[in-house]
Protein backbone atom coordinates (compact mmCIF):
# COMPACT_ATOMS: atom_id res chain seq x y z
CA UNK A 1 0.00 0.00 0.00
CA UNK A 2 3.14 2.66 0.83
CA UNK A 3 4.23 2.10 -2.93
CA UNK A 4 1.01 2.59 -4.26
CA UNK A 5 0.54 5.64 -1.68
CA UNK A 6 3.73 6.97 -3.12
CA UNK A 7 3.07 6.36 -7.16
CA UNK A 8 -0.36 8.10 -6.09
CA UNK A 9 1.08 11.05 -4.52
CA UNK A 10 3.23 11.84 -7.77
CA UNK A 11 0.83 11.77 -9.99
CA UNK A 12 -1.71 13.88 -7.80
CA UNK A 13 1.21 16.51 -8.25
CA UNK A 14 1.63 16.42 -11.76
CA UNK A 15 -2.14 16.31 -12.12
CA UNK A 16 -2.04 19.52 -9.72
CA UNK A 17 0.59 20.91 -12.06
CA UNK A 18 -1.29 20.98 -15.57
CA UNK A 19 -4.70 21.55 -13.75
CA UNK A 20 -3.52 24.96 -12.48
CA UNK A 21 -1.73 25.72 -15.90
CA UNK A 22 -5.31 24.75 -18.16
CA UNK A 23 -7.52 21.84 -16.59
CA UNK A 24 -7.29 18.86 -16.96
CA UNK A 25 -5.30 17.39 -14.31
CA UNK A 26 -8.11 14.56 -13.89
CA UNK A 27 -6.91 13.21 -17.13
CA UNK A 28 -3.98 12.39 -15.45
CA UNK A 29 -4.90 11.55 -12.03
CA UNK A 30 -8.19 9.75 -12.65
CA UNK A 31 -6.86 6.79 -14.61
CA UNK A 32 -4.08 6.19 -12.10
CA UNK A 33 -6.16 5.82 -9.70
CA UNK A 34 -8.76 3.83 -11.04
CA UNK A 35 -5.63 1.43 -12.11
CA UNK A 36 -3.72 1.35 -8.83
CA UNK A 37 -6.36 1.13 -6.55
CA UNK A 38 -8.30 -2.02 -8.79
CA UNK A 39 -10.65 -3.63 -5.34
CA UNK A 40 -12.63 -0.07 -4.89
CA UNK A 41 -15.50 1.00 -6.31
CA UNK A 42 -15.61 3.70 -8.90
CA UNK A 43 -17.48 5.68 -7.25
CA UNK A 44 -15.05 5.59 -3.68
CA UNK A 45 -11.82 6.01 -6.55
CA UNK A 46 -13.64 8.93 -7.74
CA UNK A 47 -14.89 10.35 -4.55
CA UNK A 48 -11.50 10.68 -2.57
CA UNK A 49 -9.60 12.25 -5.97
CA UNK A 50 -11.93 14.89 -5.69
CA UNK A 51 -10.43 16.00 -2.58
CA UNK A 52 -6.41 16.51 -3.84
CA UNK A 53 -8.32 18.51 -7.11
CA UNK A 54 -9.85 20.57 -4.61
CA UNK A 55 -6.88 21.42 -2.79
CA UNK A 56 -4.69 21.83 -5.82
CA UNK A 57 -7.61 23.74 -7.62
CA UNK A 58 -7.82 26.11 -4.14
CA UNK A 59 -3.87 26.70 -4.35
CA UNK A 60 -3.85 27.82 -7.98
CA UNK A 61 -7.04 29.87 -7.87
CA UNK A 62 -5.69 31.98 -4.92
CA UNK A 63 -2.62 32.30 -7.42
CA UNK A 64 -4.79 33.39 -10.02
CA UNK A 65 -7.12 36.12 -7.87
CA UNK A 66 -3.68 37.74 -7.16
CA UNK A 67 -3.36 38.90 -11.13
CA UNK A 68 -6.88 38.68 -12.19
CA UNK A 69 -9.69 40.59 -10.34
CA UNK A 70 -13.46 39.19 -9.87
CA UNK A 71 -16.08 41.38 -8.71
CA UNK A 72 -17.54 39.20 -5.71
CA UNK A 73 -21.04 39.39 -7.04
CA UNK A 74 -20.11 37.07 -10.04
CA UNK A 75 -17.84 34.76 -7.99
CA UNK A 76 -20.44 34.55 -5.14
CA UNK A 77 -22.78 33.83 -8.01
CA UNK A 78 -21.12 31.70 -10.40
CA UNK A 79 -19.66 29.48 -7.59
CA UNK A 80 -23.00 28.88 -5.94
CA UNK A 81 -24.23 27.38 -9.56
CA UNK A 82 -21.29 25.48 -10.09
CA UNK A 83 -21.77 23.97 -6.75
CA UNK A 84 -25.20 22.93 -7.08
CA UNK A 85 -24.65 21.45 -10.49
CA UNK A 86 -21.88 19.40 -9.35
CA UNK A 87 -24.02 17.85 -6.31
CA UNK A 88 -26.37 16.97 -9.01
CA UNK A 89 -24.49 15.45 -11.29
CA UNK A 90 -22.92 13.50 -8.34
CA UNK A 91 -25.73 12.60 -7.64
CA UNK A 92 -26.40 11.35 -10.81
CA UNK A 93 -23.33 9.49 -11.31
CA UNK A 94 -24.29 7.02 -8.59
CA UNK A 95 -27.27 6.07 -9.49
CA UNK A 96 -26.54 5.91 -13.33
CA UNK A 97 -24.02 5.06 -16.20
CA UNK A 98 -21.83 8.07 -17.82
CA UNK A 99 -21.22 5.94 -20.62
CA UNK A 100 -23.91 7.19 -23.33
CA UNK A 101 -22.77 10.54 -22.72
CA UNK A 102 -19.06 9.98 -23.91
CA UNK A 103 -20.03 9.33 -27.81
CA UNK A 104 -21.40 12.61 -27.91
CA UNK A 105 -18.59 14.39 -26.31
CA UNK A 106 -15.57 13.25 -28.59
CA UNK A 107 -17.19 14.59 -30.95
CA UNK A 108 -17.85 18.23 -29.18
CA UNK A 109 -14.25 17.72 -28.07
CA UNK A 110 -12.67 17.51 -31.55
CA UNK A 111 -14.87 20.64 -32.86
CA UNK A 112 -12.97 22.03 -29.62
CA UNK A 113 -9.31 20.85 -30.58
CA UNK A 114 -10.08 22.40 -34.70
CA UNK A 115 -11.39 25.40 -33.64
CA UNK A 116 -8.33 26.19 -31.32
CA UNK A 117 -5.76 25.52 -33.44
CA UNK A 118 -7.15 27.01 -36.48
CA UNK A 119 -8.47 29.97 -34.27
CA UNK A 120 -4.45 31.55 -33.63
CA UNK A 121 -5.34 34.41 -31.59
CA UNK A 122 -7.90 32.90 -29.82
CA UNK A 123 -7.35 34.11 -25.85
CA UNK A 124 -4.91 35.94 -26.80
CA UNK A 125 -6.25 39.32 -25.74
CA UNK A 126 -9.65 40.45 -23.65
CA UNK A 127 -12.58 41.31 -25.96
CA UNK A 128 -14.89 41.48 -22.93
CA UNK A 129 -17.54 44.02 -21.88
CA UNK A 130 -17.45 44.46 -18.07
CA UNK A 131 -19.52 46.55 -18.08
CA UNK A 132 -22.61 44.66 -19.44
CA UNK A 133 -21.91 41.27 -18.24
CA UNK A 134 -24.05 38.55 -19.79
CA UNK A 135 -24.49 36.95 -16.36
CA UNK A 136 -26.62 34.34 -18.17
CA UNK A 137 -23.94 32.85 -20.10
CA UNK A 138 -21.84 32.41 -16.55
CA UNK A 139 -24.51 31.02 -15.57
CA UNK A 140 -25.35 28.46 -18.51
CA UNK A 141 -21.68 28.04 -18.32
CA UNK A 142 -21.67 27.02 -14.55
CA UNK A 143 -24.80 24.83 -15.06
CA UNK A 144 -23.71 22.70 -17.86
CA UNK A 145 -19.95 22.17 -17.21
CA UNK A 146 -20.57 21.99 -13.22
CA UNK A 147 -23.03 19.10 -13.93
CA UNK A 148 -20.57 17.91 -16.13
CA UNK A 149 -17.80 17.84 -13.73
CA UNK A 150 -20.10 16.08 -11.23
CA UNK A 151 -21.42 13.56 -13.50
CA UNK A 152 -18.48 12.39 -16.38
CA UNK A 153 -15.69 15.09 -15.25
CA UNK A 154 -12.76 14.52 -17.67
CA UNK A 155 -11.21 17.83 -19.40
CA UNK A 156 -13.61 20.06 -16.99
CA UNK A 157 -11.24 22.76 -16.08
CA UNK A 158 -10.04 22.62 -20.11
CA UNK A 159 -13.73 22.93 -20.96
CA UNK A 160 -14.32 25.84 -18.68
CA UNK A 161 -11.60 28.17 -19.85
CA UNK A 162 -12.26 27.59 -23.81
CA UNK A 163 -16.27 28.40 -22.28
CA UNK A 164 -15.06 31.76 -20.79
CA UNK A 165 -12.90 32.37 -23.34
CA UNK A 166 -15.84 31.74 -26.57
CA UNK A 167 -18.79 32.95 -24.92
CA UNK A 168 -17.64 36.22 -22.65
CA UNK A 169 -14.63 36.88 -24.40
CA UNK A 170 -11.56 36.69 -21.74
CA UNK A 171 -8.34 35.86 -22.41
CA UNK A 172 -6.35 33.04 -21.03
CA UNK A 173 -5.65 34.26 -18.15
CA UNK A 174 -9.31 36.08 -17.09
CA UNK A 175 -10.71 32.39 -18.43
CA UNK A 176 -8.31 30.56 -16.02
CA UNK A 177 -8.84 32.52 -13.11
CA UNK A 178 -12.69 32.28 -13.53
CA UNK A 179 -12.47 28.46 -14.49
CA UNK A 180 -10.30 27.64 -11.26
CA UNK A 181 -12.85 29.52 -9.07
CA UNK A 182 -15.29 27.96 -10.72
CA UNK A 183 -13.77 24.18 -10.30
CA UNK A 184 -13.32 24.91 -7.01
CA UNK A 185 -16.77 25.20 -6.48
CA UNK A 186 -17.74 21.70 -8.89
CA UNK A 187 -15.30 19.86 -6.85
CA UNK A 188 -16.52 20.65 -3.81
CA UNK A 189 -20.33 20.24 -4.51
CA UNK A 190 -18.88 16.82 -5.55
CA UNK A 191 -16.96 16.24 -2.13
CA UNK A 192 -20.19 17.00 -0.35
CA UNK A 193 -21.97 14.26 -1.91
CA UNK A 194 -19.04 11.30 -1.17
CA UNK A 195 -18.75 12.72 2.12
CA UNK A 196 -22.80 11.97 2.19
CA UNK A 197 -22.29 8.77 0.69
CA UNK A 198 -19.33 7.59 2.30
CA UNK A 199 -17.59 6.96 -0.65
CA UNK A 200 -14.05 9.10 0.54
CA UNK A 201 -10.51 7.49 1.29
CA UNK A 202 -9.23 9.93 3.39
CA UNK A 203 -5.79 7.82 4.13
CA UNK A 204 -5.38 8.39 0.38
CA UNK A 205 -6.78 11.58 -0.18
CA UNK A 206 -5.17 13.79 2.57
CA UNK A 207 -1.30 12.67 1.36
CA UNK A 208 -2.41 13.16 -2.28
CA UNK A 209 -4.16 16.56 -1.56
CA UNK A 210 -0.99 17.96 -0.50
CA UNK A 211 0.81 16.87 -3.70
CA UNK A 212 -1.49 18.60 -6.01
CA UNK A 213 -1.66 21.39 -4.07
CA UNK A 214 2.17 21.83 -4.38
CA UNK A 215 1.40 21.00 -8.27
CA UNK A 216 -1.24 23.72 -8.71
CA UNK A 217 0.83 26.35 -6.64
CA UNK A 218 3.81 25.70 -9.20
CA UNK A 219 1.81 25.23 -12.39
CA UNK A 220 -0.04 28.39 -11.50
CA UNK A 221 3.00 30.47 -11.12
CA UNK A 222 4.21 29.28 -14.13
CA UNK A 223 1.52 29.53 -16.15
CA UNK A 224 0.99 33.53 -14.77
CA UNK A 225 4.91 34.23 -16.01
CA UNK A 226 4.17 32.57 -19.50
CA UNK A 227 1.08 34.38 -20.47
CA UNK A 228 -1.05 33.51 -22.98
CA UNK A 229 0.29 31.84 -25.74
CA UNK A 230 2.18 29.11 -23.28
CA UNK A 231 -1.29 28.74 -21.55
CA UNK A 232 -3.43 28.14 -25.64
CA UNK A 233 -0.23 25.51 -26.60
CA UNK A 234 -1.10 23.80 -23.72
CA UNK A 235 -4.41 24.16 -23.49
CA UNK A 236 -4.84 22.52 -27.12
CA UNK A 237 -2.39 19.22 -25.36
CA UNK A 238 -5.32 18.79 -23.09
CA UNK A 239 -8.04 18.86 -25.13
CA UNK A 240 -6.29 16.25 -27.17
CA UNK A 241 -5.24 14.41 -24.50
CA UNK A 242 -9.20 14.47 -23.01
CA UNK A 243 -10.22 12.82 -26.71
CA UNK A 244 -7.81 9.91 -26.48
CA UNK A 245 -8.41 9.95 -23.38
CA UNK A 246 -12.37 9.43 -23.97
CA UNK A 247 -11.74 7.39 -27.43
CA UNK A 248 -10.35 4.66 -25.71
CA UNK A 249 -13.46 4.47 -23.04
CA UNK A 250 -15.57 4.51 -26.08
CA UNK A 251 -14.21 2.26 -28.72
CA UNK A 252 -10.96 0.12 -26.82
CA UNK A 253 -12.81 -1.18 -23.55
Amino acid sequence: MDSTLIILCIVAFFAGFIDAIVGGGGLIQTPAGLILLPNEPVARVIGSLKVPAFTGTFFAARNYLKLVKIPLPRLLFFTTVAFSAAFIGSFCLTKMSNQFMKPVLIVVLLIIALYTYFKKDLGLKAAFNDVQFPWYKGAAICIGLGFYDGFIGPGAGALLVLAFIGSLGFDFLQANAHAKVVNLATNLGSIFLFILKGSILWSIAIPMAFCNALGGILGSKMAINKGNKFIRTLFLLVIIGTLCRLGYDVFLR
